[in-house]
Parts: structure tokens; sequence; C-alpha cells
């Protein structure tokens, strides 16, 4: 099946077997290996990345379902060699740890930021509760969230 993904801005027209999970494609057909695969079944969030500015865990949608939609993942996040705010804001708050939620992570506070479910630490923990860390990295994950959030609402 012949599919066209629009990735980080740039336009890939691909054959994709219709059972190919968008995670593999990406991985695998693209080298975008900065969104990880963890558990596979869509439970860890460490995949996330976002279609139409929606989070969407990539290894539970099929990479045929989204002809001609924007994808975003993490190596587009951020702009003309800048980190995005979220990002920095991790670093800021030592929010890695061993760093593979990062990418999911990120990805998900982004749209939760966006999303206007960030008004509180209380909050930002409930709408990430699809994204699981780990390695105690949670406090700073929502510290993070909760001062970018903060900037952005100014």
């Amino acid at each position: 099946m012949r599919v066209t993904l629009r990735i980080n801005g740039e336009a890939h027209q691909l054959e994709v077997d219709p059972r190919q999970s968008l995670l593999d494609v990406l991985r695998e057909r693209l080298n975008l290996t900065g969104t990880k695969k963890g558990c596979n079944q869509g439970a860890c969030g460490a995949c996330t990345i976002l279609i139409g500015g929606r989070r969407v865990v990539s290894c539970l949608t099929l990479a045929a379902m989204h002809d001609g939609a924007e994808i975003t993942t993490i190596e587009g996040l951020a702009g003309q060699g800048e980190l995005h705010p979220l990002q920095a804001a991790f670093i800021e708050h030592d929010a890695l740890q061993c760093g593979f939620c990062t990418p999911g992570q990120i990805m998900s506070g982004v749209a939760c930021i966006a999303e206007g479910h960030a008004g509180s630490a209380h909050e930002i923990r409930a709408w990430m509760s699809g994204n699981i860390c780990r390695c105690a990295a949670y406090p700073g994950i929502v510290a993070a969230i909760d001062e970018t959030a903060r900037r952005v609402r100014g």
C-alpha cells in the first residue's frame, strides 16, 4: 500500500505493509529512532508521537491509516537549533534519568500543555498517566511540565 506521511514537515512516500505499525515504519524504514519501542502494547507511552497535534501511541496504530497525516516525532520538536521549551525544562529539572521514556514523556507533555491539562501537578499526573517512568524521574517530569505550562500561560 502506498502512503504519504508528512513527518516533521517533510513528506515521505512509502510502500508499507498494511499490517505495519507506525512505530515500526518510523524506526525501521525512516530511521527515526528517537521514538522508543517499549512494551509494544500501548501501555507504557514510550512511543508517543503527535498526529495532527494529538498524542498517539505509535505502536497501536497502523502506518496505512495515516496517509497524508501531519506527524511530529521527538526529532521534529526542536526548531532551528533551539530545544523546545519542554525539552529545556526536562534538563533543568533532571527529568531524564535513564532516558528511555523521555521522548514519549516529552511528546505527551507537549500535548498535555496544548490541551490545557497542566493546571496543577495533580492534573498533570492524571493526564500523563499513560506514560510510565520506571526509574524515579517522574517528579522531575511533572515539575518540567508544570513550569513549561506556567511559562506558556504567561
